[in-house]
């Protein structure tokens, strides 16, 4: 294909920038392969002869452009073509810089997609090696171990033919691809399209527009799943789907494009295998530590025997790390429950934030379910100084989930979700269970089709409550609840009162209270103790530190 031949195809509207006063040579050269970059220094990249299109993000000011041109006039490039989008028009500074090296300058204007002017040239490009291409794809799937190969090779098609391709997961999460990824609402757009289309069991590949550019979305399904599904299954399939995401219409394709990217997916198919089998044994052992939870195991002995299950199930440390339970339901139109199985394979997907201010990983997550429930136990790091508090963002999730999810769930779904305070120790894992679900209760209020409530909302909860109840009531509920403790501490000039106070202020954390206390935690246990002895109220229950809370500020 000759340049003159690409600028006079109208559906492109192609201007030429420079290169119009030249002699008919400059417009007469081939183009022999497509290059779509933003890097700085493209020249490893180049052979020669490539139509080289840029969306210009590395050009901030003059004199960015000379080097960037430099690189493509000494490595034979036919022609660059140069994006609106980013700037908005061609900066005159690369004008220049292509005048000065003679070579030829196009401006493709934002309506044009590159993956549209990519296609046109391909489409005439004799023996674009589409075999290699294929055979170097199929050698990656034999050889896949983890999830670079992947990358790698979507690397490679963007580079060797321009073809932009990433894979994301139900939710939106780009799993591989291209960086800088996809932008996060493009993502979430396209995965709750999929999920929409996947519902209404149209037939796959599933053409979607994202404002002015065309997308193909193709399932990487698992094929270890049941021949006839359930609904359950089926439903914890679809929101555990993998999409294959291409900048194009494949519908046009010829048949050995079709071929590639039926590849493509081949090799998708592999590290999805791959990802789901590495959650086999975390969400084994989940379940065996929700039935320790459940178990009369006496209380002494759960920290010993939680802190093995916990190093099991994530992170195989000998020490506990800290973590939080995520717990879950929802349903359709009031009535049908959502399964479990579905909602924890959401879940599982949604809280992995790998970039986010509290990064989670895949191996930080284990998840199970329990009746109705999905129940995920998270790790989450350690504070720090820069972090002092890293704990899960309970309104970045529901809003994650909410656009992702809004056509999926249609006008009647719903789904709560709760979240627990920080467990820094295992004896404080079946309160962290407890609260989790008192969460989930007081999300299942919420007006909005995901509903997402941690610790922080239950307070709230009670502070919006307290004012419905007559003062005289509040009143003498507190000095019901309380009134020992006052007693006690006027009769023995003891501080039982001020430390519940503050053990309810530090979550019911042991070492964080004594640490504020400047008190050993023995002698805190010992205070605590004798608080639970005078109100013969259980301080390890959620519901009595809420009801003392109430209390405390309804006194």
């Amino acid at each position: 294909m000759r340049l003159r031949e690409l600028l006079d195809i109208d559906e492109l509207g192609l201007v030429l920038l420079v290169g119009q006063d030249a002699d008919d040579s400059a417009l007469d050269r081939a183009l022999g392969a497509v290059l779509t970059t933003d890097l700085v220094d493209p020249g490893r990249f180049l052979t020669g002869g490539e139509l080289v299109l840029t969306g210009l993000a590395w050009w901030r000011q003059d004199g960015d452009a000379e080097s960037f041109v430099r690189v493509l006039d000494q490595a034979g490039v036919t022609v660059l073509a140069a994006g609106e989008v980013e700037h908005r028009l061609v900066p005159d500074d690369l004008v220049r810089a292509c005048r000065r090296h003679g070579l030829p300058l196009v401006a493709v204007k934002p309506e044009t997609s590159f993956s549209t002017v990519t296609e046109h040239v391909l489409r005439r490009l004799p023996g674009r090696h589409d075999g290699d291409l294929a055979a170097v794809v199929e050698r990656h799937r034999r050889l896949l171990t983890d999830r670079s190969a992947l990358d790698s090779v979507l690397e490679l098609l963007r580079h060797s033919v321009g073809l932009d391709v990433c894979v994301l997961s139900a939710t939106g999460r780009q799993i591989a691809g291209p960086r800088p990824p996809l932008h996060a609402k493009t993502a979430v757009a396209l995965a709750g399209r999929y999920l929409a289309v996947r519902r209404s069991r149209e037939a796959a590949p599933h053409r979607v527009t994202i404002g002015d550019r065309l997308y193909s979305l193709v399932p990487v399904r698992d094929a270890a799943g049941p021949s006839t599904p359930s609904t359950a299954t089926e439903h914890a399939a679809e929101l555990g789907d993998w999409l294959l995401v291409v900048e194009a219409d494949t519908s046009t394709w010829p048949v050995t494009d079709v071929e590639l990217l039926d590849r493509l997916v081949e090799l998708a198919a592999d590290a999805r295998s791959a990802h789901d089998q590495a959650k086999v044994a975390l969400n084994d052992l989940a379940r065996q530590l929700l039935d320790l939870l459940y178990s009369r195991v006496p209380p002494d002995e759960i920290p010993a025997r939680l802190s093995r299950t916990a190093q099991a199930v994530v992170s195989q440390k000998d020490t506990w790390q800290r973590c939080q339970f995520v717990v879950a339901r929802g349903g359709w139109h009031g009535t049908r429950p959502i399964p479990a199985s579905a909602l924890r394979v959401l879940l599982e997907e949604a809280l992995i934030q790998q970039d986010g201010p509290v990064p989670v990983l895949p191996q930080d997550i284990a998840a199970t379910v329990d009746n109705e429930q999905a129940v995920l136990f998270v790790l989450v790091p350690e504070p720090t100084d820069a972090l002092p508090e890293p704990v899960l963002d309970c309104a970045a999730l529901q809003r994650r989930l909410a656009a992702a999810l809004a056509r999926w769930l249609g006008p009647r779904g719903n789904i709560s979700i709760g979240v627990s305070s920080p467990v820094a120790a295992p004896g404080n894992a079946r309160r962290a269970l407890d609260e989790a679900r008192t969460a989930l209760r007081v999300a299942d209020g919420g007006p909005q089709r995901v509903t997402v409530r941690g610790p922080d909302d239950l307070t709230s909860h009670i502070l919006s409550l307290l004012p419905l109840i007559p003062a005289e009531t509040r009143q003498a509920f507190a000095a019901r609840l309380l009134g020992p403790l006052r007693d006690h501490d006027s009769r023995h000039q003891t501080d039982l009162l001020p430390t519940l106070e503050r053990f309810l202020e530090c979550d019911a954390s042991w070492t964080k209270c004594a640490a504020q206390l400047h008190l050993h935690v023995n002698s805190l246990r010992h205070r605590i103790a004798r608080i639970e002895q005078l109100t013969g109220r259980d301080l390890a229950r959620l519901e009595t530190r809420l009801d003392f809370f109430a209390a405390l500020r309804a006194g």
